[in-house]
């Protein structure tokens, strides 16, 4: 299994939306069930500057993605916040390894990014480890951070810090 890593462009947005329809993708982020094309057009269409849109492809379909976004106030210009999701079907596959070591080499190595920051829900334990093994720290608990299926659900503020 070959993971390519690239940059999204506009074609990708019907498959990023696809993604994002299915119950793991808008469970484990903070995305709405049935999302309009229309929306992730206006949201995936234009970028700005301080944001970069990575996709995982196998065999050329869509399996992951993640947005890295640069802080724009002078004072918090070293960092970035990431978030992403993998599809339901190819979770546990790497894909998230692969999209984070990409993220956080282009952070580190080109954007002049010392922090990266994230918020994943405590239950999320995949995810935890995931970020964990790439050096990331819980530094705080966010008490009902967000309202999914139902209920308050409460997440982890991670950071990775370059020296």
């Amino acid at each position: 299994m070959i993971v390519t890593i690239r940059h999204s462009e506009k074609e990708d947005i019907p498959a990023i939306k696809a993604m994002f329809e299915q119950p793991s993708c808008y469970s484990g982020t903070l995305q709405l069930p049935f999302p309009s094309l229309d929306a992730w057009d206006k949201r995936m269409g234009s970028l700005s500057e301080n944001h970069t849109s990575l996709i995982a492809e196998i065999d050329g379909q869509l399996v992951g993605q993640l947005s890295l976004m640069v802080m724009t106030s002078p004072r918090r210009k070293h960092t970035a916040n990431i978030g992403m999701a993998i599809s339901d079907n190819h979770q546990g596959k790497g894909i998230g390894s692969k999209l984070l070591e990409a993220a956080v080499d282009m952070a580190t190595n080109w954007l002049a990014i010392r922090r990266i920051e994230l918020e994943v829900y405590t239950d999320n334990e995949a995810g935890v480890a995931l970020y964990k093994k790439h050096g990331f720290v819980i530094e705080g608990t966010a008490k009902s951070y967000a309202f999914r299926n139902g209920q308050y659900v409460d997440a982890h503020l991670m950071a990775r810090i370059t020296p």
